[in-house]
């Protein structure tokens, strides 16, 4: 099925040019807390994802018959169930995970993008364009996490989802793990070389902030 110019800006825009994490600078806190290995960060893009894609679709399904004055707490109590389910299911299946993740699961309800979203689009937009519109923001918000736990793994553990991936011998020619890299500034601070990257790649976005 085609999508239209509308429903592919939804989709595709937040994976690049209007990232909610690098031109809003938004979900930092996770960023900064569960990406020092890469499994936790994939399985929190994943849980985000999920969660901001099927909170899009309900509110949108409920949106004219919210009354305006409680629409926050029905939101809150949508993403609370949506986290609820996610955080058991990690339990039963990735229970190492859910332990690595602690309460981050728990903070998704209070994310800064999925609260955006359901106000910004889910509350004005069909349930279509507001299920495209989550899965955008969470792929968006995901493949950051993704990209900052492979690079503090990878330097500073050596290894991949758990997996030796340096070669022993580099160890024995003094090659040393970069201790600095599981720390939480090093986060930031990748995270800051990729808005850098964003920034310098999109002449439109600096004039934006300035």
């Amino acid at each position: 099925m085609a999508l239209s110019a509308k429903a592919k800006q939804a989709l595709l825009g937040p994976l690049n040019k209007n990232n909610p994490v690098l031109v809003q600078v938004l979900g930092i806190c996770s960023a900064l807390a569960v990406t020092s290995k890469l499994e936790p960060s994939l399985v929190m893009a994943i849980a985000v994802t999920i969660v901001t894609a099927f909170a899009n679709v309900i509110i949108s399904l409920l949106r004219k018959t919210i009354p305006n004055r409680i629409r926050i707490i029905v939101q809150l109590v949508v993403v609370a169930a949506l986290v609820t389910i996610v955080s058991e299911v990690l339990k039963a299946f990735a229970y190492d995970v859910n332990k690595q993740l602690s309460v981050f699961v728990g903070l998704i309800v209070t994310n800064c993008i999925l609260m955006g979203r359901l106000e910004a689009f889910a509350l004005g937009n069909g349930p279509w364009p507001s299920f495209l519109d989550g899965i955008g923001n969470g792929l968006g918000y995901g493949w950051i996490l993704v990209v900052v736990g492979f690079f503090r793994e990878l330097l500073g553990s050596g290894t991949l989802l758990g997996i030796q991936v340096v070669p022993e011998v580099f160890y024995n020619m003094g090659y040393e793990n970069n201790g600095l890299m599981i720390l939480p500034p090093m986060a930031l601070f990748l995270v800051g070389i990729i808005i850098w990257i964003q920034r310098s790649k999109y002449k439109d976005l600096q004039e934006a902030t300035n």
